[in-house]
């Protein structure tokens, strides 16, 4: 098998928000069969579900699969992989130590598992637009408007000044005005959030390329978008999904600063030794 096991999980868990409650039912009874192996018939998921046999093969080609026996195969393969070990559910008991190996570890398993999943050629489109746009804007809200400030401060370190919108009326008001010279970079992590998808249609419409980042490929906003970097991750019932994925979309994004920067390295490092001097001058005030 070629694939990148550490690709396989995200691979199942992207297509889970398109899935009927019974068929997400389902894919929970399979990934947490403690017992699963090349033995286990499509029989016996069946009988243990309570549904067709047609049923799970029609939802093993949903998540991309070719049939049952694909779908098997590639989850073993991803179960046996380092990666896949890296996930537990935090719980009552846990000391301090546990808490802390706990939620380091399903970081480190989002970030490996969103470099498996990054589309270079859609990340080098995403660096060349945000390169030679005239103006960016930064579309999120709530936990996602951090990671859109960490981008606009990386960038006004180099000298690319952005704008970050968090707030829905004034996304719209923005969008507006935008023309063909502009880009917008939307992040959220479900790809359903409207107050970021109606404006990025919007800007859109109006000629300025949109770059979204988010954790399903089939989403609104990834669907609305020129450009899509997806992130994924396993996250807890406690921390969700959110936690963990906004550790991948800082590094996406620490990783897409890098790559315009470099466009100019020249005038990147210049304006770099200006905005730390000013800092610097400014801790000496």
């Amino acid at each position: 098998m070629n694939q990148d096991p550490r690709a396989i999980g995200a691979q199942i868990r992207m297509k889970l928000p398109h899935l009927t409650p019974l068929e997400r039912k389902v894919v929970d009874a399979i990934t947490s069969k403690t017992d699963f192996s090349e033995q286990t018939s499509l029989k016996e998921i069946a009988l243990e579900n309570n549904v067709s046999e047609a049923m799970i093969v029609k939802l093993t080609k949903k998540l991309n699969f070719s049939g049952f026996r694909d779908f098997r195969s590639s989850l073993i393969y991803y179960n046996y992989s380092e990666v896949a070990n890296l996930h537990a559910e935090i719980e009552p008991g846990d000391s301090s130590e546990q808490l802390l190996e706990k939620v380091f570890r399903t970081s480190i398993q989002a970030i490996e598992e969103t470099l498996s999943i990054v589309d270079v050629s859609e990340f080098n489109r995403a660096a060349d637009i945000l390169f030679k746009a005239r103006h960016i804007d930064l579309y999120a809200v709530g936990g996602s408007a951090a990671v859109a400030r960490d981008l606009s401060h990386k960038l006004l370190k180099i000298g690319i000044k952005t704008t970050v919108y968090d707030d829905a009326h004034i996304m719209l008001m923005s969008a507006a005005v935008l023309s063909d010279d502009d880009a917008v970079v939307a992040i959220s992590h479900s790809g359903t959030t409207r107050a970021v998808n109606d404006p990025i249609k919007l800007a859109a419409r109006n000629g300025a390329k949109v770059i979204a980042i988010t954790n399903y490929a089939e989403s609104p906003i990834a669907r609305n978008a020129h450009v899509v970097l997806n992130s994924t991750s396993q996250g807890s019932h406690l921390l969700g999904e959110n936690a963990a994925a906004r550790i991948a979309q800082l590094n996406i994004l620490d990783a897409l600063f890098v790559a315009i920067a470099q466009k100019d390295l020249k005038t990147a490092e210049k304006n770099l030794m200006k905005t730390q001097q000013a800092v610097q001058d400014l801790r000496e005030y």
